[in-house]
């Protein structure tokens, strides 16, 4: 699997000799896709629903539980506006917000519960260090929380995307208006209504892109 690279302005001071991180807390692709990060079964559904409870804008992240099934558990959504991206500070940013809406499941021997994160930014769906620092925040702050580390999900103008799996749509992004929860009359389904066939067969007339 291939990425595209663009560097972010917010990230500039973070690269030294040889493109690493000066701390070195963002993950890249590569290590992304290594770690084995579980894939979402309807990614869509997913997107849907979290920007369709949170509403996120550019610089908004939406961290999201999920028990079995993919069914929601706890999300949270926050600005996080920083001069430079550092995969130390998200992680706590991230870790904060867990904290407040989830009890650790640091007592159990295997994660049972899912994080998943979704970022709205501006740019393109290509990879940026900004993106590489989110990834290291995210699944440090799963490791802290006792929480499957899941998928990092972009927001953009041009639709969403699943980094390290390649898939994502042009809807919703950055410009679409949140569908009302509950709402069917428009693709995408929103999260709150995995019934099974109903949801399938409306996926089943869409497409990805």
């Amino acid at each position: 699997m291939t990425f595209g690279f663009t560097p972010s302005a917010s990230t500039s001071l973070m690269t030294v000799a040889g493109g690493a991180s000066r701390h070195g807390r963002l993950l890249e692709p590569a290590e992304w896709t290594a770690a084995g990060i579980p894939l979402l079964r309807n990614p869509r559904e997913v997107v849907a629903g979290l920007h369709s409870r949170h509403s996120p804008v550019p610089s908004t992240a939406v961290i999201a539980v999920l028990g079995p099934e993919e069914r929601l558990v706890a999300s949270a959504s926050f600005v996080q506006r920083a001069t430079s991206a550092d995969g130390w500070e998200y992680r706590n940013a991230l870790l904060a917000r867990l904290r407040r809406v989830l009890p650790h499941d640091l007592r159990r021997r295997t994660p049972v519960r899912t994080a998943v994160l979704l970022y709205c930014r501006d740019g393109d769906e290509r990879w940026t260090e900004e993106d590489g620092a989110w990834m290291w925040g995210l699944r440090d702050a799963c490791t802290l929380h006792g929480l499957r580390c899941g998928a990092y999900i972009t927001l953009t103008g041009g639709g969403w995307q699943v980094l390290g799996e390649g898939r994502g749509g042009r809807r919703p992004s950055t410009d679409s208006r949140p569908l009302r929860l509950g709402d069917t009359s428009t693709d995408p389904v929103p999260l709150t209504l995995r019934t099974g066939g109903g949801a399938a067969e409306a996926l089943r007339r869409t497409a990805a892109r």
